[in-house]
């Protein structure tokens, strides 16, 4: 697979317009960035021109836009143009403002695409970097509203819109494709229900709203400059505020995401979760210190010793610490040359269950050939109850196998095992086996 670089605009480009919730008028230039920037926007109406990155840790306020900030400094609806920006493609740009909003054009991200087909493309001497979602994350919202998003090799947004009123339902699975995202969401505009617009203007927001740049919703009438652009426009429009909320992660995001009446507060939520969840990922991948050794532990050439398994078959690298003669606690490195990973499977490869069961099972055996001072013999399974599978285990991570033996009694063992990454519990069980040989 050919290596995807990083890209920023060939060109810098300029667009004036309106705001949509403080109503300035404002001049916006998207500009080139070197790579490994991210998005920066720079307020040039302030001394000092100070900068705000799009991050999803400056995020200030998610009520009916998303609003970023930086100590006083703050940029209001910044996701119709990040949505742009990652469906053309663009890790990296320079966005420089004269006011506190971008413009928001007919109320779609049509001026933003507009804008980066001017300025075109270029691509940068550095690799794009990708998370891959390791687990499931599930958030949630007010009136049954929710966001779940799943491993996936691509990202892909399946949303249900579904107002308050129980009309104008729409749903819509769109897989982000810089070759179609101009024309299959740039253009869906955003809308309004005629009964929030007084509460909206109430709390000074939309001051800058009219049919000009946005749809508006009276029960079944539909209030627009132009006809509706698609026949599910809601959606769309919905699915592009996904986008540019989770361009709020700061990596390209393999992910896919089923949304149930999201909104930029839920788009947030869920992003922030992904944050949390990569933070530990990388967090795992540090190496571990002082691993006790010695007597604290056995390396690989005493666990073969102890244990007459062999490759492919010995599950344990090394154990990292006793806890008396009852608890030890085991590590498996997990990397892609497993032989298993050939046939599970070529294109998503998981560590069988089955295996982190035989790996509990080693551990729990070198255990009892401690105590019964039998090396070289072979634990047979008799039985496994109540064995989870909680997450998948997957190339690159570390397997902690906690075992502790519940009964060790001649010739037969009993314990109980779970296999941990990154402090995540991934799989579990009870075990019986006897010593053979």
């Amino acid at each position: 697979m050919a290596v995807l670089k990083q890209r920023t605009v060939a060109s810098a480009q300029t667009v004036k317009g309106l705001a949509l919730h403080t109503g300035n008028n404002v001049t916006l230039t998207v500009k080139p960035a070197a790579p490994n920037t991210g998005y920066i926007f720079k307020r040039l109406d302030l001394a000092d021109e100070p900068t705000v990155a799009v991050h999803i840790d400056n995020v200030k306020q998610v009520e009916r836009a998303t609003t970023l900030g930086e100590g006083s400094v703050k940029i209001h609806t910044v996701e119709h143009l990040l949505s742009a920006l990652r469906g053309f493609g663009i890790d990296n740009a320079l966005i420089e403002l004269d006011a506190n909003e971008p413009p928001i054009g007919d109320g779609s991200g049509r001026i933003y695409a507009e804008l980066l087909t001017a300025a075109g493309s270029m691509e940068q001497d550095a690799v794009v970097t990708f998370y891959e979602l390791r687990d499931p994350v599930r958030v949630t919202g007010k009136d049954g509203a929710y966001m779940v998003a799943w491993p996936s090799d691509k990202f892909e947004v399946a949303a249900t819109n579904a107002n308050h009123l129980g009309k104008h339902t729409q749903f819509l699975n769109y897989t982000l494709d810089t070759a179609t995202y101009a024309r299959e969401i740039a253009q869906a505009r955003t809308f309004v229900f005629y009964e929030e617009v007084q509460v909206l203007q109430e709390k000074g927001l939309i001051k800058g709203g009219s049919i000009e740049n946005a749809i508006v919703i009276q029960g079944d009438t539909i209030v627009c400059r132009e006809p509706l652009r698609y026949q599910d426009e809601f959606v769309r429009h919905k699915i592009l505020d996904i986008i540019g909320d989770l361009a709020l992660f700061p990596q390209r995001l393999k992910a896919s995401i089923y949304a149930s009446k999201p909104s930029h507060a839920l788009n947030v939520e869920l992003a922030k979760a992904i944050q949390k969840q990569y933070r530990a990922y990388v967090s795992g991948l540090m190496p571990i210190e002082n691993i006790p050794m010695g007597e604290g532990g056995l390396d690989i050439n005493e666990v073969m010793k102890i244990l007459p398994h062999r490759y492919p078959f010995l599950l344990v690298d090394r154990v990292v610490k006793f806890e008396g003669q009852t608890k030890a606690i085991g590590q498996k490195s997990v990397t892609i040359n497993e032989p298993f990973f050939q046939g599970h499977f070529p294109s998503h490869p998981i560590m069988p269950g089955v295996l982190q069961v035989e790996a509990m099972a080693q551990v729990a055996s070198i255990l009892l050939l401690r105590a019964s001072e039998s090396p070289g013999k072979i634990g047979y399974f008799m039985s496994a109850d109540k064995v989870k599978f909680r997450r998948p285990v997957v190339p690159g991570d570390v397997l902690m196998i906690n075992v502790e033996l519940t009964k060790a009694r001649g010739k037969i063992g009993k314990a109980n095992g779970f296999c941990t990454v990154n402090g995540d519990i991934v799989s579990e069980g009870e075990l019986m086996f006897a010593l053979i040989g």
